[in-house]
């Protein structure tokens, strides 16, 4: 009797300490040699009409040399597709890529990816907005920042729309040319 009363209080502390030392999925899974990143938009705009752009993807240049193939890295977008972009100011912004996990590495760049089906409403007509002949499909801005191992990056485009659309009177279109500025936020964790 003696012996399992000792059994029973040996089993008892064999799983509290089981249970107090295991980890949780949560610390299995962290992996402590990455750098988070999380890239919004917001715009700025004086004009009442509504502009829609078809965001493709966010991409980082990790190379020095542009033309090196491996050079741009493709963020984790969250929901590509078109979005109404006029109202995104220091209130409301759009989440593109949250919390995506990169190696520490050095980036010389960040480029907002723009599809074909870009438009303003005005006065509830569709106006396409040009980004091939004259515009630019892949508006960028040189960040050059060392990302960290251990850090979330807080990556903010904030995008000029009145700076951004125009229309050329020769070709009788509407040109999209983003005009972005970019901010960068660092945090330790």
């Amino acid at each position: 009797m003696k012996h399992l009363h000792i059994l029973k209080i040996v089993t008892f502390a064999c799983i509290v300490l089981l249970c107090t030392t295991s980890c949780s999925k949560e610390e299995l899974n962290n992996d402590e040699h990455l750098a988070g990143v999380s890239v919004s938009l917001k715009s700025a705009t004086k004009n009442l009409n509504p502009v829609f752009l078809d965001i493709e993807a966010i991409e980082v240049r990790v190379k020095e040399d542009v033309d090196v193939p491996s050079a741009w890295v493709s963020l984790d977008l969250m929901d590509a597709g078109i979005h109404n972009v006029s109202g995104l100011n220091n209130d409301s912004e759009l989440l593109l890529v949250d919390h995506f996990e990169i190696k520490p590495v050095h980036i010389f760049e960040i480029r907002l990816v723009l599809g074909d089906n870009n438009f303003m409403d005005i006065n509830e007509v569709l106006v396409s907005l040009d980004i091939k002949e004259k515009g630019n499909a892949t508006p960028s801005n040189l960040v050059t920042s060392e990302l960290e191992r251990n850090h979330l990056y807080d990556i903010s485009i904030n995008l000029d729309i009145d700076e951004s659309i125009w229309f050329d009177d020769n070709e009788s279109m509407m040109i999209l040319n983003p005009k972005i500025y970019t901010e960068i936020r660092q945090f330790e964790y």
